[in-house]
């Protein structure tokens, strides 16, 4: 019967991860175990926070399974192979289907019962040569319901049988909708809405929870702004401003949109553009997937691998999926993805959307796509808020062809963009601002470098390797405590659990100047030395 389990209960209905495991006959506890622990390690993953460990029904009694659950605590939850096979995996096997059934054991068994895959199908490397490959395995998450229990999207764990048809299409952890669309937010996982000014608002911080440059926006460019202020009472006139954005770019004034910052595009893209099957590229900027499940979008999420860098495995998107939404260089991981392995990911019919929010920041701008008009389906989307420090004035712009543009614009309001908002995007247009965000992003490559540097110092904190954006992406153990006693010390971090992907180990922290910096190191390691040593497991 589907969801028959053996073995002791979990400590806590707290629990939400789901390891599913496939593991050949004769596979020993230890081997399984090693695997999965290490497998969580990998992921920053709590054993504690298993739930179960589930399989399929010809594997249940195996004593590797059986004995790596026991270790754990957990119960081991069996499914039949025909229930296993109704749901999607983003990394079927052949060879496994025609051997017990289902495309893949350790993914399907995972998701099955479970909302997000947090970790793919991991094989086994094996220290032992005799055990090597032995057993595959793979984490899965479930959403806490409103009274507290975990199911599949937020609904309590059925136990009946699962069959073809009953299940939403689940690849790379594509997440089921629920409706209306705002509870589909709300159970979509980790706090889509969640944005680092929240860290700051309201506290006397030294601010490295947002990615606004420092000091901006500068004293010519606040004079732009406040000229502009004499044409208030005439209605907004953007032609200026979209052909100074053209002209920088070499592109036809046709091709350029001019938007109330990245997140009305994003709004726009998830409202006007044709989408059956959208995917996001996680860990990123988190609002491209809000403003689609606002749009009563059903949403995957390719996830990729701090194991792997987080770099991007154009295999991994999904072939059938029409809309794909990547950041590059990417927020939060600071990764910058080759324009070669992006433009794998164009196709006829699908519409790839690259947010290049932080390019200016990377030095020349080396694999940017917003001047290519040779991809099909390509976006583009640019920010002025970043560099500039207009975040509280919003304003950015689209790059597309033209007839995306043009069904973009007309899901626009009247007037989106305001006077003074066009103004400041014609005077970043200028020559003499795009020779000072030169200037900016070699400044800022510098100071990320003595960054880089300070943390590598702790043997306590592991850095994301190749950082190209103003932020890096560190993981350490006890981060959220760590974060509060940054606060009581004067320093506001970005929490990077609500990035889809990661976990509580995880902190995003903004480059500053030189002297912020030894001043942030600082306190970072009387956080660290404060931290009172964990009894227990």
């Amino acid at each position: 019967m589907t969801g028959a389990s053996v073995g002791p209960g979990p400590e806590s209905g707290a629990r939400s991860l789901v390891v599913g495991v496939g593991a050949r006959r004769g596979a020993s506890g230890d081997a399984v175990f090693a695997l999965i622990e290490a497998v969580l390690s990998g992921a920053g993953l709590d054993p504690a926070d298993v739930a179960e460990v589930a399989t399929v029904d010809a594997k249940g009694d195996e004593p590797g399974i059986v004995g790596a659950a026991a270790r754990l605590g957990v119960p081991v939850r069996t499914h039949p192979a025909g229930a296993l096979a109704a749901v999607r995996v983003p990394h079927p096997s052949g060879a496994v289907d025609a051997a017990v059934g289902t495309p893949s054991v350790a993914e399907a068994a995972a998701l099955i019962d479970a909302d997000e895959l947090v970790v793919p199908k991991t094989r086994a490397p094996g220290g032992k040569a005799a055990e090597k490959g032995v057993a595959t395995c793979a984490v899965a998450r479930r959403f806490p319901a409103a009274d507290g229990t975990f199911g599949v999207s937020g609904r309590k764990t059925s136990t009946s049988p699962v069959t073809a048809g009953s299940r939403p299409f689940t690849m790379a952890a594509m997440n089921p909708p629920t409706h209306p669309p705002m509870r589909d937010i709300e159970n979509a996982g980790p706090d889509l809405r969640h944005h680092g000014d929240a860290e700051v608002r309201g506290e006397t911080l030294t601010d490295l929870a947002v990615n606004v440059r420092t000091h901006t926006p500068p004293p010519w460019l606040r004079e732009r702004i406040a000229a502009s202020l004499t044409s208030l009472a005439a209605y907004p006139d953007g032609s200026s401003a979209r052909a100074a954005v053209a002209g920088r770019h070499g592109l036809p004034v046709e091709r350029v949109l001019l938007t109330a910052g990245a997140a009305e595009a994003f709004v726009l893209i998830a409202r006007a553009l044709p989408a059956r099957r959208p995917v996001v590229v996680h860990p990123q900027f988190t609002e491209p997937e809000a403003a689609l499940r606002a749009a009563g979008h059903e949403v995957g999420r390719v996830l990729l691998r701090a194991e792997d860098g987080f770099r991007l495995d154009p295999a991994a998107v999904p072939e059938e999926a029409d809309l794909v939404v990547v950041g590059n260089p990417t927020n939060p991981t600071s990764v910058l993805h080759p324009a070669a392995l992006l433009e794998k990911l164009a196709r006829p019919g699908r519409t790839l959307v690259v947010d290049e929010a932080f390019m200016d920041v990377v030095p020349g701008e080396r694999e940017a796509l917003c001047d290519r008009t040779d991809i099909p389906g390509l976006v583009v989307l640019r920010s002025l808020t970043k560099t500039w420090g207009l975040a509280g004035l919003r304003i950015g712009y689209v790059l597309a062809e033209p007839e995306t543009v043009a069904r973009l614009a007309e899901a626009q309001p009247l007037w989106p963009v305001s006077t003074p908002a066009l103004a400041a995007a014609e005077a970043c247009m200028e020559p003499r601002a795009l020779v000072e965000a030169a200037e900016a992003a070699d400044r800022i490559t510098v100071d990320r470098a003595h960054l880089l540097a300070g943390l590598a110092e702790f043997s306590e904190v592991e850095v994301v390797e190749a950082a190209r954006g103003p932020f890096v992406l560190v993981r350490l153990e006890r981060a959220a405590e760590v974060r509060e006693r940054l606060r009581l010390l004067g320093f506001a971090a970005r929490r990077g659990d609500t990035f889809p992907g990661l976990g509580p180990r995880w902190l995003r922290l903004a480059v500053r100047d030189r002297a912020t910096t030894n001043r942030f190191l600082q306190a970072l390691d009387q956080a660290v030395q404060a931290l009172p040593a964990r009894s227990g497991r």
